[in-house]
């Protein structure tokens, strides 16, 4: 196991220097999902929400989220994003809403964080959108996907 970046000889909190990191391409893509009643789902298909459209709504949260990804998460580097894309698909046959947000840039550092933040707050704002009508939805499985670039080369999920 390799050992922790952020974390110095003192054990503390650093963050990580890249500046002697070559800039690449870096590409990383996140799943997630939210799972609600049958009505819920509908009235987000048929576009009757009350507070509007929420796919849409979503999407540019996600968007927004993984441009601002470095002020959310502390020790994270403020990266030029060269792409950020939210997909939103709803499915009846899981009652739910599967994300897949992808980011992209070129730079010294990877863009998991961004893409992880990206699928997190478009579950989120569809959470928040939905909530008055269907308290029970369930944010489910985010996970990284696939990572391109950098050092570490290409990493997919099995």
């Amino acid at each position: 196991m390799s050992k922790l970046t952020h974390i110095n000889d003192k054990g503390d909190a650093v963050m990580v220097d890249v500046s002697a990191k070559q800039a690449t391409v870096r590409e990383a893509r996140v799943s997630g999902q939210v799972s609600m009643l049958p009505e819920t789902l509908k009235l987000i298909i048929e576009g009757n929400h009350k507070k509007g459209d929420v796919l849409a709504t979503a999407r540019i949260a996600g968007i927004q989220a993984a441009k601002r990804c470095w002020e959310l998460i502390p020790l994270c580097h403020p990266l030029q994003l060269s792409s950020v894309t939210v997909e939103l698909t709803t499915d009846e046959t899981d009652n739910s809403v599967h994300i897949l947000a992808t980011c992209k840039t070129v730079g010294p550092t990877g863009v998991e964080m961004e893409a992880l933040t990206a699928a997190s707050v478009a579950a989120l704002t569809i959470y928040d959108m939905c909530k008055a009508v269907d308290r029970g939805m369930v944010i489910g499985e985010i996970a990284l996907l696939e990572k391109k670039g950098g050092k570490s080369g290409h990493w997919k999920r099995k």
